[in-house]
């Protein structure tokens, strides 16, 4: 079906459209490379809050086009506030009952990672990149990757990306389990739509309550993970090393660490 068929609900951040059952939301601030700022969070959590609310919505894509997914957070101004329903982003903390795919181009990085991290499934193209550069700006990972990065893949691959900062090939991802299905470079937002629509060919009663099951056991750590992240986050802000870290970053220099 053709983007330009479907019914579309479209603001400065980030655009909404309905392929029969399915919503793709799509960001767009790719001069930022869909760098995260408040009114992006707005904007995110606006439309999970319509995939999770409308009875006729059965899946969500969540897609940054075909050039970037996400930079994460915008470090120039921040991302906003968490939202009641959704967190960090609108997104990462939502209890959600209606399946979301990331469909991935370009590079994941940093809390772009952390969205695809709370996404249920990953669709991405083959030149695609996933990332937690945070430790390289005197930061921590701060919305989920610190408990949901060894979900997905073995524990010291993602020690490795949360201690390097290096980041990790789509075509790795897929092979240690991360991406569901791997395809060519511009088409994961279409098999992303496909992967729903299959979603969709059962019950949405089923789906859901599956979903919930399972999200209910994954899930059972998480608020141990949140206090393990903001204890971490507690330490690194009150460290020169933040201050450094991001100064160099908004500078555009290589930082000089002072190791605390």
């Amino acid at each position: 079906m053709s983007i330009a068929s479907n019914r579309a609900e479209t603001d400065a951040r980030v655009a909404a459209e309905r392929h029969g059952h399915v919503l793709v939301i799509r960001m767009q601030r790719t001069a930022k490379r869909n760098a995260i700022d408040a009114a992006m969070t707005a904007s995110l959590d606006a439309a999970l809050n319509t995939l999770d609310d409308d009875p006729d919505l059965w899946c969500g894509v969540l897609t940054g086009g075909t050039d970037v997914f996400s930079a994460g957070t915008d470090l120039a101004v921040g991302a906003g506030e968490p939202t009641l329903r959704g967190g960090p982003y609108g997104v990462v903390r939502r209890q959600r009952t209606t399946p979301l795919i990331a469909a991935v181009e370009g590079a994941a990085f940093g809390g772009g990672f952390e969205l695809v991290l709370a996404c249920d499934m990953v669709v991405a193209g083959r030149s695609a990149r996933f990332g937690l550069p945070e430790v390289s700006r005197g930061v921590v990972a701060t919305c989920g990757a610190l408990f949901r990065a060894w979900r997905p893949l073995p524990l010291p691959v993602a020690k490795q990306m949360l201690l390097t900062g290096r980041p990790l090939p789509a075509v790795r991802a897929h092979q240690l389990g991360l991406v569901n299905d791997l395809v060519d470079d511009g088409q994961a937002e279409a098999a992303a739509v496909t992967l729903a629509e299959q979603i969709c060919a059962n019950s949405p009663v089923s789906v859901s309550a599956t979903l919930a099951a399972v999200d209910q056991v994954a899930g059972a750590a998480d608020d141990c993970g949140w206090a393990a992240t903001q204890q971490a986050l507690d330490t690194v802000l009150a460290s020169e090393d933040h201050r450094e870290g991001i100064s160099a970053f908004l500078e555009k220099r290589d930082p000089h660490w002072h190791g605390r």
